[in-house]
């Protein structure tokens, strides 16, 4: 049962972190904390989002606040580092935020971006981590299927491990994957599956090799673990800049999974300048563990929201809750 909106509200907190980079245009990061009998849930779909979209983001929320654990397969998540769209000197400062991790995803494909930009960090993030690390790249489907081979072509001197959602629709992840069969270059889908009205079409089209699944966006662990049963793929876990407590709840589908053949996306509390907890979920050894979040009255306080941006998300709350 979903407790009722203002159920909900009595004990949500709206929070605005600052973030140690831009990522995703903003150098802030709000969410909305709700307290359950289970623990806590975090609600943070991005503002562009609509409420029919943000609603599966309340699901994940209430599930990991109210509801029943999944299975725990595993203590520990190994994760990557993920690096946005900065100039190649300042790389070495952001990595270091993620400690020792061997894999890194890059953002590419950004708004004002070249490929050449995305071929200096590739070539510099290479640099870093030798010959062993793995480098990932993510387009978010900002190539169309000749700008994504012909950048399969100028990144291939760096082995990438794949590449993240090249192009923007089923049909072009098809078409692309079809060029590259003669490559050792898998292509895994993330929008196509977070964002899609039928998140298996692209299994189903043999558009990707694996499958990037966030907690949040597919409406909680229990949801996420029967998409990727029926899949049938590999699958990554990965994250939406969330705060601590939303990495928790990644933390656990990660945990539950049959199998975990890919480090994880659930790094990104190094691209905070502010947690809602004195332990945050950060990598230590290229891995975060599988724990409970408990957040901290001061820093809760610390990082309240304006007021208007608190009545904001309640009734961003309310409408989204009526769609459940």
């Amino acid at each position: 049962m979903v407790p009722d909106a203002d159920e909900l509200i009595a004990g949500a907190h709206v929070v605005r972190l600052p973030l140690v980079t831009r990522f995703r245009g903003v150098t802030e990061r709000e969410a909305l904390l709700l307290h359950g009998p289970a623990g806590w849930g975090e609600f943070s779909p991005f503002l562009e989002y609509d409420d029919a979209e943000a609603a599966a983001w309340l699901e994940a929320a209430v599930e990991a606040a109210w509801g029943e654990p999944a299975p725990v397969l595993r203590e520990r998540i190994p994760v990557n580092a993920t690096l946005p769209t900065v100039p190649v000197d300042r790389i070495p400062g952001v990595l270091a935020r993620f400690g020792e991790v061997c894999t890194v995803k890059v953002k590419v494909a950004d708004a004002g971006e070249t490929l050449a930009d995305d071929v200096a960090r590739v070539r510099e993030v290479r640099r870093i981590l030798g010959p062993e690390g793995r480098i990932r790249v993510d387009a978010n489907g900002g190539w169309n299927v000749d700008q994504a081979e012909r950048a399969a072509h100028e990144l291939a001197p760096f082995d990438l491990e794949y590449l993240e959602q090249p192009c923007a629709t089923v049909p072009e992840l098809a078409e692309l994957r079809g060029r590259l069969h003669d490559w050792d270059l898998p292509v895994a889908a993330d929008e196509s599956v977070r964002k899609a009205s039928d998140p298996l079409a692209v299994a189903r089209a043999g558009a990707a090799d694996l499958l990037v699944v966030k907690v949040q966006p597919l409406g909680g662990v229990a949801r996420a673990l029967r998409l990727v049963a029926e899949a049938g793929l590999p699958a990554v876990v990965s994250s939406a800049l969330d705060t601590s407590v939303g990495l928790a709840m990644g933390a656990r589908l990660a945990a539950a999974l049959p199998e975990l053949d890919y480090d994880c996306g659930l790094g990104t509390a190094a691209l905070l300048a502010a947690d809602v907890t004195r332990e945050p979920l950060r990598p230590v050894d290229g891995a975060i563990p599988v724990r409970a979040v408990e957040p901290d009255a001061e820093l809760l306080r610390q990082h309240a929201a304006p007021p208007e941006r608190v009545a904001w998300w309640h009734a961003r709350l309310r409408r989204c809750a009526a769609l459940l």
